[in-house]
């Protein structure tokens, strides 16, 4: 049997604006010229990878141009399914079985953490692949580290449910647990729901509640603050005085 190509986990950086910029900063050298070799990719987004490939071509001139590169599109297999793509990860795993080194890149951040890039990696596992991760940005770790809460015991939630009622129960139910587990709780929204999820918070927490926003991470615009609900509603007393955090992708941090 032929030896197996290698599954690199290759981080994006978490915002569109000046790749290039960011990179010294957010993607160590190795990772930078590991990724200008590959020419084997699955993607979130083809047009993502190709802004990052172009951003690292800038520092670590790639090994194959990026029309060159074998790049298929791989959004999780809920998703797919909805759209009628009846595609399997192992299909999209075939050059690592020809000895080929393939490349997995998630939209923003690390493959594999809230990204669907976690069901390829179980798919690499099985095959018997060697998956080596590298190191890049994660706005929840990033998030976690800078917010002062409980680094020893955390839990990440993903999305918040839409409905506001729900939602409400939610953020009440994770602080109940917050409170007697003494665990950071962890989520992200999408970025246009900023203001309705800090509203919800503010509307929903008892005022000696923690809340930290790490808004913009890593970017230049980076905003990071930890109040508690009561010092967040003077800040905030309503949905418009806090319309500069709409649209700026946001990770939310809960202790009671």
């Amino acid at each position: 049997m032929s030896k197996l190509g290698t599954l690199y986990l290759v981080p994006n950086t978490l915002g569109d604006d000046g790749r290039v910029e960011q990179l010294p900063w957010v993607l160590p050298s190795e990772t930078i010229t590991q990724a200008a070799k590959l020419k084997h990719w699955i993607v979130e987004d083809a047009k993502t990878a190709r802004a990052l490939l172009k951003a690292i071509d800038s520092v670590a001139p790639l090994a194959n141009t990026i029309q060159e590169m074998q790049m298929s599109e791989w959004r999780g297999a809920a998703r797919n399914a909805k759209y009628g793509d009846a595609v399997k990860p192992a299909d999209l795993l075939r050059p690592l079985l020809a000895g080929n080194d393939m490349g997995l890149m998630s939209e923003a951040g690390v493959p594999g953490v809230a990204d669907p890039g976690a069901e390829l990696v179980l798919a690499a596992h099985k095959l018997g692949a060697k998956i080596k991760p590298l190191v890049g940005p994660s706005s929840i770790l990033l998030g976690l580290m800078a917010s002062g809460l409980n680094g020893q015991c955390f839990a990440f939630q993903g999305y918040l449910p839409h409905d506001q009622h729900e939602r409400a129960a939610k953020l009440k139910q994770l602080e109940i647990e917050s409170r007697k587990l003494q665990q950071t709780q962890i989520w992200i929204e999408t970025p246009y729901r900023n203001t309705v999820m800090l509203m919800a918070c503010l509307n929903s927490l008892a005022p000696q509640s923690l809340l930290c926003l790490g808004i913009d991470l890593s970017l230049s615009s980076e905003m990071i603050s930890t109040l508690s609900i009561a010092e967040w509603r003077k800040r905030y007393p309503n949905e418009a005085a806090c319309a500069s955090l709409q649209n700026r992708p946001t990770v939310f941090l809960l202790l009671a």
